[in-house]
């Protein structure tokens, strides 16, 4: 098994310290966040830092790169207080890509590519149409990271569309039936087959429980 200590990290050439360290922590949601401005400038962007945060309230996070640059997502999340979370999917992951590419605030990237936006219960965000998952959110609260300048940025569900093929009786989502796409790393995607679902897990018999030590 190759090792890499702290210094060997440090001096990698930046590309494949970006590339290990990307895909060191194992596959990511792949997901396409969608928003508008206060002008009707709609906007959407892949993002592979999606996370769940809590389930009452429902809460998503997600990780935004330092604003010293534009970041056309979070001006857009601050200024109107909305956005949509939309699953990437095994027929859209080229486009998904591509909207990763560098626009003018005034180019949206539905223009760009062959995803179409779509409004749904007068939400102002525009959400991807075509998507079996898609998530109607507010902005709740941010957290700035110091050690590296990023910002978490917190929202609330408001609302949750889920392909009927993909919901379960007890609330699961089968993310399998709906060729859900993950992001291994920062380019690479994959398509997951199978989901293994366990019973929740029980102390054996014979040992303490945490309450008991």
């Amino acid at each position: 098994m190759k090792y890499f200590n702290a210094d060997d990290i440090k001096q990698m050439h930046h590309l494949y310290r970006i590339n290990l360290i990307n895909s060191c922590t194992g596959y990511k949601s792949a997901n396409l966040i969608g928003t508008k401005d206060k002008n009707g400038n709609s906007n959407v962007a892949v993002f592979s830092s999606v996370t769940h945060m809590g389930s009452n309230p429902g809460l998503i996070g997600f990780f935004t790169r330092p604003t010293t640059v534009i970041r056309h997502t979070y001006e857009n999340i601050k200024e109107t207080g909305y956005f949509t979370i939309n699953h990437i999917n095994s027929s859209i992951i080229e486009d998904a890509h591509h909207t990763s590419a560098k626009y003018a605030k005034t180019v949206s990237e539905f223009d760009t590519t062959k995803l179409s936006e779509i409004y749904k219960n007068d939400f102002f965000a525009p959400f991807v149409d075509g998507c079996k998952v898609q998530l109607a959110l507010s902005f709740l609260e941010e957290y700035h990271i110091k050690a590296n300048d990023t910002i978490l940025v917190v929202g609330q569900i408001e609302g949750l569309y889920v392909d009927n093929t993909a919901l379960v009786k007890d609330g699961f989502i089968d993310l399998s039936t709906i060729n859900s796409a993950t992001i291994n790393g920062l380019d690479a995607y994959a398509v997951p087959q199978k989901n293994t679902r366990l019973e929740y897990q029980r102390p054996k018999a014979g040992y303490k429980t945490r309450d008991e030590k």
